[in-house]
This record gives structure tokens, sequence and C-alpha cells, in this order.
């Protein structure tokens, strides 16, 4: 089993909170737009980070951070990528890439709206009962029109995902310091 903490949309804003949140994580998924190697760095040095870059990400980031990124953790297969739409509106940049081959998870930001769902018209081969479950994490950063910022996390169990919590970091303000 592993614990994982997913954000996105952070636009280079670092909130102290991301690193309580995501202190007892094994690993840390960002889905784009991550605006500073910075932020980055300040997420690795909690956990291993997986991370694909965004559109508002420099050459810096977009160097180091592909623009999708399919990987295993645990025996899930997970596919993460920015800007990726949602079950019935996916983008057709992912389209061929869930119907050719579904993930047991998809991952994805860019609308800063906070998403999980599943889509019962995908289904991956190995476990075909199971539909593929969708996250957007919404936006965690200050940028964009987001009333709440937040994170999610979960726990990757073989193929299953189960203890999904999503984090409320409150309104676009920073925390202020007592």
């Amino acid at each position: 089993m592993k614990r994982i903490g997913i954000l996105s949309d952070t636009h280079g804003f670092w909130d102290e909170r991301y690193a309580l949140h995501f202190r007892d994580c094994d690993e840390i998924w960002h889905a784009g737009d991550i605006g500073s190697l910075e932020v980055a760095d300040r997420l690795a040095a909690i956990a291993p980070l997986r991370a694909v870059h965004g559109n508002i990400d420099s050459g810096d980031v977009r160097r180091l951070f592909p623009e999708v990124l399919r990987f295993r953790c645990e025996q899930a297969d997970v596919l993460l990528k920015h800007i990726g739409g949602y079950p019935g509106r996916y983008d057709p940049t992912v389209v061929r890439l869930l119907l050719k081959n579904p993930p047991h998870l998809f991952v994805d930001g860019h609308s800063h709206i906070l998403k999980v769902m599943s889509d019962q018209t995908l289904r991956p081969a190995s476990t075909p009962t199971t539909p593929m479950l969708h996250i957007n994490p919404g936006a965690a950063g200050l940028q964009g029109w987001q009333t709440v910022r937040t994170l999610v996390r979960l726990t990757v169990d073989g193929t299953r995902f189960k203890d999904l919590e999503v984090i409320e970091l409150g309104g676009r303000q920073p925390a202020v310091e007592p």
C-alpha cells in the first residue's frame, strides 16, 4: 500500500500546509502548472515527486517534467496529464490514450475544479469489472477563479483506491500567521 498526495495548479505558490498534509505520503503527484522549480523541489523534499508540466510552465519546468506521464503505483496503472477534461468531456489530446488502453486512475488539473468520479464507460483490461477513476484535485495555488484551494490524498492498494480525502486550504488568500 502507498499513501499518495495529489495537487495541481500551484502556479509557483508555496503553502507550508502542503508539507503538513503530505508529510506521511509515500509519493506526491503534481498534475501540472507547477509554476516554478522551487515548488517542485520543495515537494520532492517531502516525498518522491511525479509531475507533468502544464500550459503556464516555463522551459525549465518543461525540461524536467513531461506533458504526459504513465506509470505503475502498486499494481495500478496511472495516467497523469495537465489538460485532460473529465468523464464525458475529455480533452481531444487525451481521448486516444484513454480509449486505447484505459488506466485504473486518470489524474489531471487545469480547470481548477475539484472532481472525483468514475468513468463507467472505461475499464482497464486487467480489472474489467472496475471503472476507471478520474481525479482532478482542484487548484492548490492562488491563481485562478476557484473559491477554495484543495489537495487530495488517497491510498493505493494493488489496483484499488481507498481512504480518499479532500483537503480544503481555504480561499485564494494565503494563510495568515498568528
